[in-house]
């Protein structure tokens, strides 16, 4: 009844308990088997002759916040033909000296944003061993659905700076990591994925990049391509502060500094301003037209992303790049000559507003917290099971 008792706590069937020995820093539980007959590897047929025992220590799961040790005394078996053989155990993979529930156990681990180093020391392995479960997990890249959204992180593996990640925003689940952002590569991954699947995309979501809305022309004829309203809102949002910043240089050294540390007054919503801070940005503001004129059309344009109805966003989107153009500010007419470039994928944006990158920035901050807490992964192949490990 003992020994059962602690069979079902350790849950290993068909052993025998024979001693726990716990320590500081580890637990050793020493197990033994009842012999049982065997079919010999080699001529297939049974036997129960012993030849000699062994002692093997297997690593197992952590045990009450120790590493634990299972002292498996072995037993070599002699069949007639005169193989000799070990013994199979269920919960021993042959010539592991690790449990199969602590490989299970480490691939859990990874699920999380921590080092390959930190799972090592928990799982009492080293990291060259967790590397080796990791190679043996591979994910297919599961097909296109109706929307696609791409961008580029800072990775630095593999040899390359920038890698891509390919995010369904719709189903928020990540598709693929890229090792490249290169128009070569994209185009050579693009070309291998089915015409059928790829003309199943009807929206196609990226920044202000060209050759990404290259490749969503050739490759996804079909699809929509609307520009993220983060990477255009801030287009914005980087005019009025190279106004300030401009306005900046002409002002005493007191003044300057004061605007410098209350720059968040102008660039905030002043509708979201409490009483005293829209007192405050109404002061600043007085101090130039320039400056004045250009929080105007900040505002202006926040409203317009904000505004639900698509007629007058189309409306107003345009004679906001009207009125900018005569603004004579350098800043604003360098953002509405950009803003006409891009008017057609950002007028799309607008028209299909619940479609963005946010799912997509959102998985890339989630890579920056793995990277940083794995000081950087240079294998490329390790860092890309790692992010969908992490995500999916």
């Amino acid at each position: 009844m003992h020994n059962h008792c602690i069979n079902k706590l350790l849950n290993i069937e068909e052993v025998i308990v024979k001693k726990v020995i716990h320590a500081d820093t580890f637990v050793k539980i020493l197990l033994e088997t009842k012999p049982r007959e065997h079919p010999c590897p080699l001529c297939g047929s049974f036997t129960k002759r012993i030849h000699d025992y062994r002692m093997q220590a297997i690593k197992d799961l952590p045990f009450q916040t120790k590493h634990c040790y299972l002292l498996l005394k072995k037993r070599r078996y002699v069949c007639s033909c005169g193989k000799r053989f070990y013994e199979n155990y269920r919960f021993l993979p042959r010539y592991f000296q690790r449990t199969s529930r602590l490989t299970a156990f480490i691939a859990s681990a990874l699920h999380d944003t921590r080092s390959i180093t930190s799972v090592a020391e928990m799982c009492n392995v080293s990291p060259t061993t967790v590397n080796r479960i990791l190679d043996t997990i591979v994910f297919q890249r599961p097909t296109f659905s109706h929307t696609l959204s791409i961008d580029e992180f800072k990775g630095n593996a593999g040899g390359e700076k920038y890698q891509c990640i390919l995010v369904d925003p719709t189903k928020h689940s990540v598709l693929d990591i890229l090792p490249s952002r290169s128009q070569t590569f994209l185009t050579s991954y693009f070309r291998g994925i089915p015409k059928a699947e790829r003309y199943r995309v009807k929206f196609f979501v990226c920044d202000m990049w060209h050759p990404y809305t290259d490749l969503a022309k050739t490759f996804f004829p079909n699809a929509t391509i609307i520009i993220d309203k983060y990477h255009f809102i801030r287009q914005t949002t980087w005019a009025i502060e190279n106004v300030r910043k401009r306005l900046q240089k002409t002002m005493p050294a007191t003044l300057r500094k004061y605007y410098k540390r209350s720059r968040s007054l102008i660039l905030t919503r002043y509708d979201k301003l409490k009483d005293e801070n829209k007192r405050a940005c109404d002061l600043m503001l007085l101090y130039n037209d320039d400056l004045r004129l250009a929080h105007y059309l900040k505002e202006w344009f926040y409203r317009i992303c904000q505004n639900p109805k698509y007629s007058e966003q189309r409306k107003e989107f345009w004679d906001w790049i009207s009125t900018a153009e005569q603004s004579q500010l350098v800043e604003f007419e360098k953002c509405a000559a950009t803003y006409r470039r891009w008017s057609r994928e950002i007028l799309n944006a607008f028209k299909y507003g619940h479609i963005t990158n946010g799912p997509t920035e959102g998985f890339n901050n989630k890579i920056k917290v793995l990277k940083r807490s794995s000081y950087g992964i240079r294998n490329f192949e390790h860092f890309r099971t790692r992010i969908l490990l992490t995500t999916r």
